[in-house]
């Protein structure tokens, strides 16, 4: 577990909490409950882990009041191996959890704004309704966002190592590609190489697509088992994840020599990626980092092409608010991270991307990857 300070962390929310009006909270289990906490999340799935009770999993916490853990025994037994910070109230299969979760309750007395996390399930929502007497509930979420999104220069290093794990991935499979192999093998391929050089899991579903010219196939269509072609573009789009701390990451290989309309395309998703980053400063608007990036594309007459956001905030989740995106006026400051990700994507006819972490610094932006954004082409 990292050496964070999880307790001053959970002050820290404690005292927005009750500036917020509100006198307790539910935070289910999720990236906000990691931060406060550090209880590690299980790897995703497609499905649900699911356990007798996993409505009830989570934290209550209040302005004056400690924090009460209350889980299912399943998860007790097998996936807290530094316990929590916290009284524990572990819920067995045979138990009455609707009592459990109102003994628990009990601890925060009067109640009279619940605040929950955004990941809450509807079966704690409608239970904790019952328990506390209907109180007002509010979302605090964004109260717990408002901490995550400034990073601390010890989770700047783990994100950067992150980073690091999907560069060498990035560097690993490029000797793989060529005309024959599938997307599926090269994203098999970047998994394999990031959970070896130490990532938790992929921080989202790892995605391979060929783009070009006669393909039937656009950016909808992540991954397939069909063999690579000459003449295409291969886009890649993964991310590891360090102890808990996500990258995302992404570039394009192109398979066979490359026409000139794919040079100058090419050239111009770095020159946008390039326009993106120099606009990054504390105080600017998420919004115009997205304009800045949008609008070198725009001006050669391709903005059709880049049909997608600029990118969007990371840390705990690979996903995180701001989102770098033209609706997001939310400035900047100093410590947050996020990708700068453009693209132009058509069927049968063009696929670049290139993604990187960046560091919002006092001066400017900094980015977290090192692999290099120079054209690749595979003979």
């Amino acid at each position: 577990m990292p050496n964070f300070d999880y307790a001053d962390r959970r002050r820290r929310f404690r005292v927005t909490l009750e500036t917020s009006g509100f006198d307790a909270a539910f935070i289910p289990l999720s990236a906000d409950l990691e931060y406060l906490t550090g209880l590690e999340r299980r790897v995703p799935t497609f499905g649900d882990i699911g356990y007798a009770h996993d409505w009830v999993t989570g934290m209550l916490i209040g302005v004056d009041t400690d924090p009460v853990f209350i889980l299912p025994r399943m998860m007790v037994e097998f996936d807290l191996p530094s316990g929590v910070p916290g009284d524990l109230v572990a819920v067995s299969e045979l138990d009455d959890g609707f009592r459990l979760f109102a003994d628990a309750a009990d601890r925060f007395g009067t109640v009279r704004k619940l605040g929950v996390g955004a990941r809450t399930r509807g079966e704690a929502v409608i239970q904790a309704l019952a328990t506390f007497s209907n109180p007002d509930l509010g979302n605090v979420s964004p109260l717990i966002n408002q901490m995550r999104r400034i990073k601390t220069a010890d989770e700047l290093v783990l994100m950067e190592r992150a980073a690091h794990i999907a560069d060498a991935a990035m560097a690993a499979v490029t000797e793989r590609i060529r005309p024959g192999v599938t997307e599926r093998q090269l994203a098999e391929e970047i998994d394999h190489q990031m959970a070896l050089a130490g990532s938790r899991v992929p921080s989202f579903d790892t995605g391979a697509w060929t783009i070009g010219v006669g393909l039937d196939r656009d950016a909808d269509t992540r991954l397939s088992s069909d063999p690579i072609v000459s003449g295409a573009s291969v886009s890649f789009d993964f991310g590891a994840v360090v102890d808990g701390y996500c990258s995302d990451f992404g570039r394009t290989v192109h398979v066979g020599e490359p026409t000139d309309d794919f040079i100058a395309g090419y050239d111009l998703v770095m020159s946008a990626q390039a326009a993106g980053i120099a606009a990054v400063r504390p105080g600017v608007a998420a919004a115009a980092i997205h304009q800045a990036c949008r609008d070198v594309i725009v001006e050669a007459g391709h903005g059709d092409l880049f049909r997608h956001r600029t990118g969007h905030c990371i840390g705990l989740d690979v996903h995180e608010r701001p989102y770098i995106s033209e609706e997001d006026e939310t400035a900047l400051e100093t410590g947050m991270t996020f990708t700068i990700e453009p693209s132009l994507f058509r069927a049968n006819m063009i696929g670049v991307r290139v993604e990187d972490i960046i560091a919002c610094e006092p001066d400017g932006g900094r980015k977290l990857n090192a692999f290099p954004t120079d054209l690749v082409v595979i003979d």
